[in-house]
């Protein structure tokens, strides 16, 4: 039993600091979706961020139970603390299989959106860089193209086009203007991979952290139902 309130009370500060990191990765998921709106058309792809928002404020009053239980045993708070594990169980379950999932499905999906924006932008070599989606994605990520600069000259309607977006340029070269002939002032990376580095780390963010967060939750209602044990059934009917 002592053992059992040891480790609730470590897990109470535990779920407290989950709480912060489950916070950041909902807000990233979020943020990263509407930033990238025009290439992700489904509302419904930033659920698991809301999810992990909601996940981590409902580990703040957890924490506060666990915390109490160690100190003082009291039954409506043990039996509220079962349920609150319940529930946060079934959330990080539905987070973590719903960010596994549109990770592997949004990332199939990247290069056919990246690539008709690159078809559909209005090609100019002026002097002012454009603000199409596509543009602010290049500027965004230090990226040019879908692999690299080469794709817009595949998308290009002239003949012999001589330049590529301004977006393309490297930040340290201000007097850039897209030139083909000065390569090495160009971003190197094509935007398809550093996009999919990103919606996978964040979408794998989650699903990591809401399964350690499991683990930790069931060695919680374990550690719990040790102290529970001792009390009679009929002063356990909350449960």
């Amino acid at each position: 039993r002592s053992f059992a309130r040891s480790v609730l009370g470590f897990l109470g500060f535990i779920f407290w600091g989950t709480a912060v990191a489950q916070m950041f990765g909902g807000v990233s998921v979020i943020l990263m979706f509407k930033n990238y709106r025009y290439l992700f058309q489904e509302p419904y792809l930033s659920l698991p961020g809301w999810l992990a928002l909601v996940t981590a404020l409902a580990l703040l009053p957890t924490g506060v139970l666990a915390a109490s239980i160690s100190v003082k045993c009291s039954r409506n708070q043990q039996g509220t603390f079962m349920y609150l594990l319940l529930l946060l169980l079934c959330l990080e379950m539905s987070s973590a299989a719903l960010a596994r999932s549109y990770c592997v499905r949004t990332a199939a999906q990247l290069e056919s959106a990246i690539s008709y924006l690159v078809h559909q932008h209005n090609w100019t070599c002026s002097q002012d860089p454009g603000n199409s989606a596509v543009d602010v994605i290049q500027r965004k990520l230090h990226c040019c193209g879908v692999h690299n600069y080469t794709d817009w000259l595949k998308a290009s309607s002239l003949c012999h086009p001589t330049c590529v977006p301004e977006s393309c340029c490297k930040e340290k070269h201000s007097l850039c203007t897209g030139d083909l002939g000065h390569v090495e002032q160009l971003s190197e990376e094509g935007c398809l991979k550093k996009l999919k580095d990103q919606l996978c780390f964040s979408m794998l963010y989650i699903f990591w952290s809401c399964t350690v967060l499991s683990i930790l939750e069931l060695l919680a209602a374990v550690s719990n139902g040790i102290l529970m044990r001792r009390q009679p059934f009929r002063e356990l009917r909350i449960l």
